[in-house]
């Protein structure tokens, strides 16, 4: 069995991508594991005001896969689209060393292929 992590493809007022920098210097969606008794929109929607002190809506499912996040480690990610609701004055939390807003054709390179994926189907890019 593996760790189920919700991820959300997240747009400032601006249109820029919201990125998270871990503790692996990669960056990745928002989001995070689920918990028991969650359904896939609730985990996400408390990640993402726990990581960004932000709320969103969170809209239809991106995509599924299995990510090995270092060699031999695997989390299965599912990714979804996500709306601001309100302001947006996000504040890292101690999960993460920084937020990161990047124009959608600039993403950075130290962005695992299957999030760049996720964030290509939302934008329609």
């Amino acid at each position: 069995m593996f760790p189920v992590s919700i991820k959300g493809v997240l747009q400032s007022p601006e249109g820029l991508v919201v990125l998270m920098l871990n503790e692996r210097d990669e960056w990745e969606l928002p989001g995070g594991r689920i918990e028991l008794g969650e359904t896939a929109p609730q985990c996400l929607a408390r990640e993402i005001a726990e990581e960004l002190a932000v709320e969103v809506s969170v809209g239809e499912p991106l995509d599924s896969y299995l990510f090995e996040v270092i060699p031999g480690k695997h989390v299965f990610i599912s990714t979804y689209r996500c709306q601001l609701l309100g302001g947006f004055v996000p504040i890292v939390s101690h999960e993460h060393k920084e937020i990161g807003l990047f124009a959608p054709g600039q993403l950075p390179v130290n962005l695992p292929v299957g999030y760049r994926l996720s964030i290509t189907k939302a934008l329609g890019l």
